[in-house]
């Protein structure tokens, strides 16, 4: 069920300066923020443990060698 909130002129114009795209709806800016700030998935939290494992055993490649590799 949809609900009327009050907010700040000030409060408005930082919402629609975040906006990105015209039409997108304060709703959608606030779920955007909201997501920003939620805790990381199990899966997700896994996955960063398993990557920096990688970097600390030198499992990876540079941006330097990826150029290169490519002839860039």
């Amino acid at each position: 069920m949809p609900t009327t909130i009050q907010i700040s002129e000030k409060l408005q114009k930082e919402l629609t300066r975040r906006k990105l795209y015209d039409k997108e709806t304060y709703e959608e800016i606030i779920w955007d923020l909201m997501e920003d700030s939620l805790e990381l998935s199990e899966e997700t939290k896994k996955e960063l443990a398993q990557a920096r494992q990688e970097i600390k055993e030198g499992k990876y490649h540079t941006l330097e060698e990826i150029k290169k590799e490519l002839g860039l």
